[in-house]
């Protein structure tokens, strides 16, 4: 079992290139991806996309790259020759225009330093060699990013397991209580009849009525489909596959049952059973949330 939120970082360095791949991901019905990445390593996002989805299944995933270059050849020094000879032409035309009053100063250097006669440009990328780099800084966080997943969502195992034991509880509770229920309706319908009729109550029809009562009222089917979900949700805390849709869908029915139960009883301690089952199911849906 994994929680959808964690965090994680890695640093990778080879042949003068330098790459740092953070990765965050919180809770999302679906898996969402979004990347963050400097405009010249947008080639890379299709295999990390893919990557990430190999790994995760579920989650906000936020993924962040930082890169350096620090080879040689990774930068390049371009002239723009048309302008150098612009910018000499016109400061040979303002030392005429001086009447030689103003001393001659121009140099390369005066001429090169002048706006965008010279520019650094970043040099193409030799894409695979970045793509390997990306690939082994983004599984290096993917994995610390798992790992605090996995620590995360061991201690909700516990809290979920804790819960279920908790409804289990309840149910054999609801279970134990119901043959009460209809001896007591039993006893209050036959006090009311021999109240009303002033004598004693006509047995076969007093026990139809209590029949009726109990098919009416009958629960065995939900305790039963109760006792099959809280089976299956424990052997899915124990699965090392993603649950959490599969949980969640599980949650649902339980509540459909203990909805059911409610309707069907007309018994005070039941009612107030199916309250307190209510709102633990609840707690174990806001639970559920964050489980991948």
């Amino acid at each position: 079992m994994l929680s959808m939120t964690g965090y994680g970082r890695a640093f990778v360095e080879r042949d003068g290139r330098q790459m740092t791949v953070e990765v965050k991901s919180v809770n999302h019905r679906f898996l969402d991806i979004s990347f963050r990445m400097p405009r010249n390593l947008m080639f890379l996002e299709d295999a990390a996309r893919k990557a990430v989805g190999e790994k995760l299944s579920r989650g906000h995933v936020d993924v962040f790259v930082t890169y350096k270059n620090l080879r040689t050849d990774a930068r390049k020094v371009t002239a723009d020759v048309a302008l150098f000879n612009a910018y000499a032409d016109a400061l040979q035309e303002l030392s005429t225009a001086s009447g030689g009053g103003m001393r001659d100063d121009r140099t390369l250097m005066t001429i090169a330093r002048m706006p965008d006669v010279l520019m650094v440009c970043e040099a193409e990328e030799d894409q695979e060699a970045v793509l390997s780099l990306m690939r082994e800084a983004l599984d290096g966080a993917l994995d610390e990013l798992i790992a605090m997943r996995r620590r995360e969502g061991e201690a909700m195992k516990a809290d979920l397991s804790g819960r279920v034991e908790a409804i289990q509880k309840m149910t054999d509770a609801v279970e134990a209580r119901y043959p009460e229920t209809v001896e007591a309706y039993k006893q209050r319908l036959k006090g009311a009849v021999q109240e009303l009729m002033g004598g004693e109550a006509d047995e076969t029809r007093l026990m139809m009525e209590v029949a009726l009562m109990a098919d009416r009222s009958a629960i065995a089917e939900e305790t039963v489909r109760l006792n099959s979900h809280l089976r299956q949700l424990r052997a899915l805390f124990d699965s090392d596959e993603p649950v959490g849709r599969r949980i969640d869908f599980i949650v649902q029915e339980l509540n459909r049952e203990v909805n059911t139960i409610s309707s069907k009883s007309q018994d005070i301690p039941i009612t107030r059973l199916t309250v307190d089952l209510k709102a633990e199911i609840e707690k174990l849906r806001e639970q559920l949330q964050n489980i991948e």
